[in-house]
């Protein structure tokens, strides 16, 4: 997941919670606080949704599913659905796409074609 969360960090213009993302990744101490970044990403989602900003829905959908992701690997209560690692690629994929990217191993070496 860290992979994709540096290189759309580098491309896309709100980068205040993708970096928070890359900290928790990097710092499994503090991956409790991924749940509050949800919440925090859900509210960018929704001002998105409000403004029709498709670009920004697929950053922040992404982002919470990173966040969800990062929730659940703790083992802490009130987890996200179990099946959220399993979207993670696929949002990111989503995401390059937009972004113009049309080589997923620029996203992840996990999505190298080669």
């Amino acid at each position: 997941m860290l992979a994709p969360l540096v290189f759309f960090e580098g491309r896309c213009k709100d980068k205040e919670t993708f970096r928070k993302l890359i900290t928790l990744a990097n710092e499994r101490s503090r991956r409790k606080e991924a749940h509050a970044l949800f919440s925090e990403i859900r509210k960018k989602t929704l001002a998105a949704e409000k403004r029709g900003d498709q670009l920004a829905l697929a950053q922040y959908a992404f982002e919470e599913i990173c966040a969800k992701t990062l929730y659940n690997v703790t083992g802490e209560p009130a987890p996200f659905d179990p099946d959220s690692p399993f979207w993670v690629l696929p949002l990111a994929l989503e995401l390059g796409q937009m972004l113009g990217t049309t080589d997923g191993g620029e996203i992840s070496p996990l999505l190298a074609t080669k």
